[in-house]
Formats: C-alpha cells, structure tokens, sequence
C-alpha cells in the first residue's frame, strides 16, 4: 500500500487522537484514510452533478416532455406518509 506522509497542526492532531480515545477511529491512519476517502468521493459526486446540469443546460428538456411532470410530482408527495 502507497503510503502519504503529511503534517497537521497540533490541535488538529489532538482532535484526531480524541477520536481514537472515543473508539471511532482505530489510528491516525485510518481517520487519514477515511478524510480522504470522503473528500475523494464529495468531489467526484459534485463533478458528476456539475456534468448532469451541464448537460440539461447544453439540451433542455421539451415541452413534450415536461407534459404531466406537475401532475405527477403532486401524486408523488400526496402518497409520502407525512
């Protein structure tokens, strides 16, 4: 496994070791590994929102195809429990 070294500040190396005491991360590694993971992730959600809209953008939607979208939403939400 490629290893990453890197430096943080104090306090943040003491918020990291309180969550190692808590029992919620099991090393400094793996609260590395998990940040990562979760910001990897964040960015490749919102570049594939971004590319979504995008292409809404390039080729909007027809009137054709917006027929009875209101109807609809409306079934949707009267069946939601709430």
């Amino acid at each position: 496994m490629p290893q990453i070294v890197t430096r943080l500040d104090e306090d943040l190396a003491k918020q990291v070791d309180k969550l190692i005491a808590d029992g919620i991360v099991p090393s400094r590694s793996e609260a590395v590994r998990i940040g990562l993971e979760w910001f990897v992730d964040k960015h490749r959600r919102e570049s594939i929102g971004l590319a979504i809209a995008e292409s809404f953008l390039q080729r909007p939607q027809s009137k054709e195809e917006l027929i009875g979208i209101e109807g609809a939403t409306k079934a949707l939400i009267e069946e939601e429990p709430w």
